[in-house]
């Protein structure tokens, strides 16, 4: 894969309080975790996308990660990948190089590094709801996310796997559980947080 860019809305979800620790806020550099251990589910809408000539646009991208700040230095990312069964093998291996940050460009840059162990890529049914006063992440049989209400005046909030000059709005989340045998995690009875934005990843991150 030579060249390569995906762009359109992101939204996730974590166990810490919302607003996330390691967010920035109003140009604030964000701190560890709440809990000294983080895990959620990341999840991209990919709305235009290519890698050479292969078209991406309209597919989805979901991951779910777990790792621990209460030891220092953090952690890695454990986590699993997602990738819209509406996909073809082709699609769905350079989506996995994109994401997982092994096609370089921007994402090697964002936060591909933090990624330590990948327990697997599948192909699965997802529903995303970016647009809706009530956000969500389904993956069938894997992963759910619900966000409703913002936690934050709108695009005060920035985060580091979107980028930092992709600001967004930090919302409250009421509902994150991933069952899958190799990567389990369930926030219930809590509020938790939850972010909304849009991303812009290309192979030549000073484009």
């Amino acid at each position: 894969m030579n060249e390569w860019r995906v762009r359109g809305s992101y939204f996730e979800g974590c166990n810490c309080e919302a607003i996330c620790p390691c967010r920035a806020v109003h140009g604030r550099p964000g701190g560890p975790s709440t809990y000294g251990e983080c895990f959620g589910a990341l999840s991209w809408n990919v709305v235009t996308g290519y890698a050479d000539a292969l078209d991406l646009s309209g597919l989805s991208v979901v991951m779910t990660l777990r790792y621990f700040d209460k030891v220092q230095p953090s952690t890695q990312w454990e986590v699993m990948l997602y990738i819209d069964d509406r996909a073809v093998p082709n699609q769905r291996d350079a989506l996995a190089d994109i994401f997982l940050g092994r096609a370089g460009g921007t994402v090697a840059q964002l936060y591909g590094p933090a990624i330590g162990k990948v327990h697997a890529v599948r192909s699965a049914r997802i529903t995303l709801e970016h647009v809706a006063p009530r956000k969500r992440i389904g993956v069938v049989g894997y992963v759910t996310l619900e966000s409703e209400g913002t936690a934050s005046e709108i695009n005060d909030v920035q985060c580091g796997i979107p980028g930092f000059d992709h600001p967004g709005t930090e919302l409250s989340g009421d509902g994150l559980q991933a069952t899958d045998p190799l990567l389990r995690f369930e926030v219930r009875g809590k509020r938790h947080a939850s972010f909304l934005t849009d991303f812009d990843y290309h192979s030549d991150p000073r484009a």
